[in-house]
């Protein structure tokens, strides 16, 4: 906690950016393990890697070359990994690891002329593959060779995450030989449970459109979306089929009544531009390799966790390979780099999307917070302030602003920013409490405290069980030795939505010291000090509370305690005075 502006101060979070976890909704999905796929990662096993047999793997370049590649693949370098995999594998290209490496790799770095290639010598060798098969049949489809992507997914296996994939683009396929009856039949097979019952009607739809059966179109959008899953792809493809449709007056409440979700938002606003424009869209899924495409974004958006974040890449990759104008699965792509910190591969990535579709602003301001997170601040704040000037009104411009001057400690400039966000509110709603949080902590750290005050308990009207913003202003208060009553309570309010923040449980014992209660103070502090036993201002507040406990020993240790670890400039002088002296009148004690 320490003072204002100490080192235990709640950080702000990173609250506001274009919510992609929305996005994901579009297929929730089975419960999915990357043991259903466990061949998909090259660097499994080393059974057959360069120089195992015992030969002088010093000497060995082709070593080199394989061991870069798997340093590259445990950093996520898919493009490096990539291009280490070819190069050893020419050299040993007999090797089964390497040949899986290169073309996992391969595959989810783009290029998919060479991972083509390699699933081909891949089922030479394991017929059912179900990686290299399923790259194959997509390799059909993108050209047109239905009979040849259905060959593939046959002679594939399956598992029962595999096997929802082929299943769709199975369907797909067959679809675009014409045969809608077998592509109906096909999709009946996906199981009727969670996101996948959504899915399959989604898609089940799209087919019914595709084969102009409009009015079992129209119902099967109807049952998915009743299906609870409002994705932007499911909204906007439902949207277009009734404005195609002439229904412009069911296209318009469809599109009012998601345009509140912000990541319909864009989809929405298109729509209604479109109908108020009188301009007949084209369908949004119009081929069979589109729809393919959509199959295999709605799975790779599924794999949201940290170790499917490879495969991901490759499901959103072969995604774009059918579908190079799938803005949306370019969009998840870049947030699956983010997720592994590939900055630059997620700015390339927003960068490629189309600057005149719905959602080039939310990437335009997300490359730009990247930058940030590259410490390339200069550049994002020029970026972000020429989006400012394009587009006044978009709140997430200059709440990204506000974020990257708070990363830099320019809190003036920061609440500057967040203030301009505020002013785009109209109206004013509970969801917006994080906005007036930030400004506050900006205010509170550029010395506006009644401009910050003012807003943490705006920001606690609108949404009263944050405990962040009640420790905040709690702690503030006490800090400052006013409305102790009324600040402990906040701050007990605090500890019960979160008990188990050591912050939030140093602020109310630092309020107990601070009216006096000692023995209270010592058990809550000793309490902090075992939730966070690092921080140097928690282990200064305890050894003050032992102090005045009378444990002048105990107290001593404490303080020596938090001399190491690290306390800024003004706290470490504190606690060195405080080890000469003891806590002295000027301290708030006597000796």
């Amino acid at each position: 906690m320490g003072d204002t502006g100490g080192r235990g101060r709640p950080e702000l979070p990173q609250h506001v950016r274009f919510p992609l976890t929305s996005i994901r909704s579009v297929a929730l999905l089975m419960a999915l393990s990357l043991a259903a796929c466990a061949h998909f990662n090259p660097a499994a096993g080393q059974a057959n890697a360069p120089g195992a047999s015992g030969s002088d793997t010093a000497a060995d370049p082709n070593y080199g070359a394989y061991m870069g590649a798997r340093y590259a693949a445990s950093r996520h370098d898919i493009v490096k990994a990539s291009e280490l995999y070819q190069e050893a594998l020419k050299s040993d290209p007999d090797n089964d690891e390497l040949l899986n490496g290169a073309f996992f790799y391969a595959a989810a770095a783009g290029d998919m002329d060479t991972a083509e290639d390699l699933a081909q010598r891949l089922v030479k060798t394991e017929a059912d593959g179900r990686a290299p098969r399923l790259v194959l049949a997509v390799a059909a489809l993108k050209k047109g060779d239905f009979a040849a992507a259905r060959m593939n997914i046959a002679q594939s296996a399956r598992g029962p995450f595999t096997g929802l994939t082929l299943t769709l683009l199975d369907a797909w396929a067959a679809q675009g030989t014409g045969d809608t009856a077998l592509a109906l039949k096909e999709l009946n097979d996906v199981p009727d449970q969670g996101g996948t019952a959504t899915l399959a009607n989604y898609t089940r739809a799209l087919v019914l459109e595709m084969a102009g059966r409009d009015k079992e179109a129209d119902a099967a959008y109807q049952l998915a979306l009743g299906q609870g899953n409002s994705s932007p792809r499911l909204v906007e493809a439902y949207g277009r089929f009734l404005e195609r449709a002439k229904r412009d007056d069911d296209a318009r409440a469809l599109y009012n009544r998601f345009a509140s979700q912000e990541s319909l938002q864009p989809v929405c606003e298109a729509g209604l531009a479109r109908i108020a424009a009188g301009t007949v869209p084209d369908p949004l899924i119009a081929t069979a390799q589109q729809g393919a495409a959509e199959a295999l974004f709605g799975i790779g958006t599924s794999l949201s966790d940290q170790s499917s974040s490879d495969i991901a890449v490759l499901y959103l990759q072969l995604a774009l390979n059918l579908d190079p104008h799938h803005d949306l699965a370019r969009l998840v792509l870049a947030d699956r780099y983010e997720n592994l910190q590939k900055y630059e591969d997620a700015i390339a990535t927003y960068r490629a999307m189309d600057q005149d579709g719905p959602y080039w602003p939310a990437a335009a301001v997300q490359a730009a917070v990247d930058l940030g997170k590259l410490k390339r601040y200069d550049e994002a704040v020029s970026e972000l302030q020429d989006l400012g000037k394009q587009w006044p009104d978009h709140i997430a411009v200059w709440t990204a602003l506000g974020d990257i001057y708070r990363d830099q400690e320019k809190y003036t400039e920061a609440a500057d920013a967040y203030d301009k966000a505020i002013k785009t509110l109209n109206p004013v709603a509970d969801k917006d409490w994080p906005l007036f949080y930030a400004r506050a902590v900006s205010e509170e750290r550029s010395k506006q405290w009644p401009d910050a005050e003012r807003d943490l308990l705006q920001a606690l009207k609108l949404s009263p069980d944050q405990p962040e913003v009640l420790n905040y202003l709690g702690y503030s208060w006490v800090d400052q030795g006013k409305n102790l009553p009324q600040a402990l309570a906040m701050l007990e309010k605090a500890r019960t939505l979160s008990p188990y923040d050591g912050y939030i449980v140093d602020s109310v014992g630092w309020a107990y010291y601070r009216l006096g209660r000692y023995d209270q103070a010592v058990t809550t502090l000793e309490n902090a000090v075992q939730l966070v036993p690092g921080d140097a201002t928690i282990n200064d507040h305890l050894g003050d509370a032992y102090w005045k406990a009378g444990r002048k020993l105990e107290a001593r240790y404490q303080w020596a305690n938090a001399l190491a670890f690290e306390p800024d400039a003004k706290e470490k002088a504190g606690l060195e005075a405080k080890l000469k002296n003891g806590l002295t009148l000027a301290d708030g004690g006597a000796d």
